[in-house]
């Protein structure tokens, strides 16, 4: 398995929240979801629980090959909550959550699971690229941010519009027309996007939290093609460079509105044989 791996906190000596990881034939990538420093029921943190999500998910999928992904992470979300449910609140409505993308190559095909705005990008041997992102927190999002897109990013009326529009967010969380992503509830599973592509059909299988995936979706910069032609010259290290680079050219979100000046950005690219 030919892996690369890249990923870089939203400020220097801050935190990252992201999470991946990979063994023989499977990947994860988690993008931990909060308001750091905020009160949110629990002891650990999102980087806590977005890490120990992340590594027992990706064991479930190793070491039980035939149980179908989707089963997998509810199985791993239940484990978390087992860890801290004695600690925690978990009724906190701002209880720490996480995306999830996973995937698991058997059997001649590679298995895929989505949760949350992480995106899955699938590169075919004929040059083609399929991009799995599940769209309905953006969905939701565009409903509910307007107040937040007009005002500079970095200022305290735009910390203050942000915050009304996270504790909106945390209200259709896990919710029929709301968004679904891993938290304390293992039921969210159920409503992950998955599928299976065949693996001689494909060239390489990328994995990206969003924070890497913003020339693409939020700059509109690149298509997937570009990014997976920088990817292929230079590397998931250059990526996160180039998007860090636009990010400094648009620190007050003028251009470009958006909730977070630099985000947590990561890449995992397998690149197959």
């Amino acid at each position: 398995m030919n892996v690369a791996l890249a990923s870089l906190s939203a400020e220097p000596g801050q935190q990252n929240e992201d999470f991946a990881a990979a063994t023989a034939g499977a990947a994860v990538l988690l993008d931990g979801a909060g308001v750091a420093g905020a009160d949110t029921g629990c002891t650990h943190g999102i980087a806590w629980f977005s890490s120990t999500l992340g590594g027992l998910l990706l064991s479930t999928i190793t070491t039980q090959p035939a149980r179908p992904l989707a089963d997998c992470l509810a199985d791993a979300i239940r484990v978390v909550r087992s860890l801290h449910e004695g600690s925690c609140d978990l009724t906190h409505r701002a209880s720490p959550t996480s995306t999830v993308v996973a995937v698991r190559a058997g059997a001649g095909a590679l298995e895929y699971v989505v949760l949350g705005d992480s995106t899955l990008l699938l590169a075919d041997q004929d040059g083609k690229t399929t991009a799995v992102t599940d769209q309905r927190l953006d969905e939701v999002g565009k409903r509910l941010r307007g107040p937040v897109d007009e005002l500079p990013t970095g200022t305290p009326e735009h910390a203050a519009a942000l915050a009304r529009y996270r504790d909106a967010l945390t209200g259709l969380r896990n919710r029929p027309r709301g968004f679904w992503i891993a938290g304390p509830d293992p039921q969210a599973a159920e409503h992950a996007l998955t599928g299976t592509v065949p693996l001689e059909s494909l060239a390489s299988v990328t994995l990206l939290s969003d924070g890497a995936t913003r020339l693409v979706d939020s700059f509109e910069l690149v298509t997937w093609e570009g990014v997976l032609a920088v990817l292929g010259s230079s590397g998931p290290d250059e990526l996160i460079r180039r998007v860090r680079e636009v990010e400094a050219d648009d620190a007050d979100g003028r251009r470009w509105p958006r909730g977070k000046a630099q985000d947590d950005a990561t890449v995992l690219q397998w690149v197959l044989p």
